[in-house]
């Protein structure tokens, strides 16, 4: 509540109460379904911190939660082996964003926030922290199998060519051929993100 008045006597009160964003419930079911598991750290009190989870169905939620503390928790997590990805927007959240493995702020929300973040998110739309998350994960599947095949050929055409078991045109043919292959497998990360 917020009162006003005028030092002797209160003139209105005022109630806000906190509505989830139209999209929350799909992004975190998004994030789950991608073996991620959701925590919440709220400097907001207790009951609202407790209703909110529960609407989200988030098991670990901590209200009152300075800045220092959040950040004190993400340590935590990490000292565990965790990779923490923290999504926040308010300017107490600079700290915690920094100290997170990867940070996530939200475009509407405070400018220190935003330079904390690895990623800010331009749209209004969480799903779009679980798309990264999956982009994430598909280039990290393409370097993986780019650095193998490169490898590979590098292994089996090197000494061919270097010994003459592969005249040199057929050797430089082959070495285009494989960075054509390299470049294709890279570019279908441009498919649209599922």
């Amino acid at each position: 509540s917020l009162w006003l008045g005028d030092g002797r006597r209160a003139v209105a009160r005022f109630e806000s109460d906190e509505t989830l964003r139209a999209d929350a419930v799909d992004a975190l079911g998004s994030l789950r379904a991608l073996g991620m598991t959701v925590h919440m750290a709220s400097g907001d009190a207790a009951g609202r911190v407790a209703g909110i989870a529960s609407r989200l169905s988030i098991d670990t939620a901590l209200a009152r939660q300075s800045p220092e503390a959040k950040l004190a928790y993400v340590r935590a997590l990490q000292a565990r082996g965790r990779v923490v990805a923290m999504v926040g927007d308010g300017i107490n959240d600079a700290p915690v964003l920094a100290g997170a493995d990867v940070s996530i702020a939200i475009g509407s929300g405070a400018a220190l926030a935003q330079r904390a973040g690895d990623i800010v998110l331009t749209g209004s739309s969480l799903a779009r922290i679980a798309q990264a998350a999956s982009l994430a994960r598909r280039t990290r599947t393409v370097i993986r199998q780019n650095l193998g095949w490169a490898l590979a050929y590098n292994v089996v055409a090197l000494p061919a060519a270097v010994t003459g078991i592969v005249p040199p045109w057929m050797a430089a043919l082959g070495m285009s051929l494989s960075s054509l292959a390299v470049t294709l497998n890279a570019l279908r990360l441009a498919r649209a993100v599922p």
